[in-house]
C-alpha cells in the first residue's frame, strides 16, 4: 500500500510537519481560516495519512495564523454555493471529524486565537484541547445569527463535554466567551499564556509517544465508541479491546519490565529496534 507520508502531504491549505514521533497539521487559509469543502477534504486526507502512518503517534493541530484558530465555514460559500452542495459540504465535515474522533492516535487541540463555530467543532473533535488565555479571543458558536445551527456536530459533541442546558444555551443565544471562561465550562482542558502552548502540547505529546501506541489508541477507542453504546455492549467492546492487547509484544515487554523492574521500553518494541521482555 503505497500512501503518502504525513510530513511529506503536498497540501494547499495546512502545513505539515514530524518532530521527534509528533505529527503537527497546522490550519493555514487567512485570513481567518475559515473552511470550505476544499480545506475539508485536505484535512481528511491528512487525517487519513496519519492513520496510516506508523511514524507519527500523536498529533497536534493548530493555526499558522497569529490571530485566528478557525472561525468556522466560510460564510461567503453560504451566499455562493446552493444549499445542496453547502449541505455535503457539511456532511463532509462531519466525518472529518469522526474519523478524527475513530483514529487511533491522539489529536491534541492547540488553540490560539478567535476559535468560533465550525473551528470550534474541529476543537472538539479532538482528544484534548489547550487554549491560550488571551482575553481578546472569542471562543462560541453564533450560527443562530445565521438562522442555522451548528451543524458540524456542534450540536452532538458540545453537550458531550458541558452541561446539556449550557451547551444549548450557547447555541441558542450566540454567546461568545473568553479563553478563560470556556475552559471553567469544560469547553477547554487546559489554559496557558498563549507563547506556552504549544510547547505544553508538545511535552504532553512526548509523554505520550513513549507510551505503548497500540494501548494508548485502544483506550481512545473504548472511550469514543464505548461511550456511543448501551454499557453491556460497551463493556463487551472493551473486552474484544483489551484481548487484542493480551500477549502482544507491547503487553510483554510491560510485564517483563514490571517484574524485572526497570522502565519499559515500548517505542523501541513497537519500531521493531528491540525485543519484547529483552534486557538492557
Amino acid at each position: 500500500m503505497q500512501l503518502r507520508s504525513f510530513d511529506e502531504l503536498e497540501l494547499e491549505y495546512f502545513t505539515t510537519e514530524v518532530n521527534s514521533h509528533v505529527g503537527i497539521l497546522r490550519l493555514d487559509r487567512p485570513p481567518a481560516n475559515a473552511h470550505d469543502i476544499n480545506v475539508l477534504l485536505e484535512l481528511q486526507r491528512a487525517v487519513e495519512s496519519i492513520r496510516f502512518d506508523e511514524n507519527i503517534r500523536a498529533v497536534l493541530f493548530g493555526s499558522a495564523n497569529d490571530t485566528f484558530f478557525s472561525t468556522g465555514f466560510d460564510i461567503q460559500e453560504l451566499n455562493d454555493e446552493s444549499g445542496r452542495q453547502v449541505g455535503y459540504a457539511s456532511q463532509t465535515s462531519k466525518e472529518v471529524m469522526m474519523k478524527i474522533r475513530s483514529t487511533d492516535t491522539i489529536f491534541i487541540a492547540m488553540v490560539n486565537g478567535h476559535c468560533m463555530g465550525g473551528g470550534l467543532e474541529l476543537a472538539l473533535a479532538c482528544d484534548f484541547r489547550y487554549i491560550g488565555n488571551d482575553e481578546s479571543y472569542n471562543i462560541g458558536m453564533p450560527e443562530i445569527s445565521l438562522g442555522l445551527i451548528a451543524g458540524e456536530a456542534g450540536t452532538q459533541l458540545l453537550p458531550r463535554y458541558i452541561d446539556r442546558s449550557e451547551a444549548l444555551e450557547m447555541m441558542l443565544t450566540g454567546e461568545t466567551f473568553t479563553p478563560e471562561e470556556a475552559t471553567e465550562k469544560g469547553i477547554f482542558d487546559k489554559i496557558f499564556p498563549p507563547e506556552e502552548i504549544e510547547d505544553a502540547a508538545f511535552e504532553f505529546a512526548e509523554e505520550l509517544v513513549q507510551k505503548p501506541s497500540v494501548a494508548v489508541g485502544n483506550n481512545k477507542l473504548a472511550v469514543n465508541e464505548g461511550l456511543e453504546m448501551p454499557l453491556q455492549d460497551a463493556l463487551v467492546h472493551e473486552r474484544e479491546l483489551q484481548n487484542r492487547l493480551l500477549g502482544s509484544d507491547v503487553a510483554e515487554e510491560g510485564v517483563s519490565a514490571f517484574l524485572n523492574d526497570r522502565e519499559p521500553d515500548f517505542l523501541a518494541v513497537e519500531l521493531g529496534d528491540k525485543e519484547p521482555g529483552a534486557e538492557e
